[in-house]
């Protein structure tokens, strides 16, 4: 056994710690180290329509950013319209079909999950 002596937030502590030698009978694996998972893109909103418009629906709760197109701008499939962040990362919620945009949200506002963001009409 090997004695140590460390210091934690100004207290001193005597440690002793067993040495493990080459009599050992078992073996010693160690254990798979996980890679980081690989970052994912937001999945896209599921648009829900509604009378002459579809509705962008937020995907997961968050703060809006910024909105990317002016109130009643014409738009364009695929197009970003706005920024939602979620867990500090910035996520661009895109135009599902083309038609004029109308805002249900404003800049720095917080949603929850399936808030009503825009309609696209």
């Amino acid at each position: 056994m090997r004695n140590f002596i460390i210091t934690v937030n100004g207290t001193k502590y005597e440690v002793g710690v067993e040495e493990i030698g080459a009599t050992q009978s078992a073996p010693v694996v160690s254990a798979p180290v996980a890679s980081a998972p690989a970052a994912a893109s937001a999945p896209a909103p599921a648009p829900a329509k509604v009378g002459n418009g579809e509705k962008i629906l937020s995907p997961f709760p968050g703060l809006i950013k910024n909105l990317l197109v002016a109130e009643g701008s014409m738009v364009k499939k695929d197009q970003p319209i706005l920024v939602l962040e979620a867990m500090k990362m910035d996520n661009d919620i895109t135009a599902p079909c083309d038609g004029k945009v109308s805002f249900q949200v404003s800049k720095g506002a917080n949603v929850e999950s399936d808030a009503i963001l825009a309609v696209i009409g």
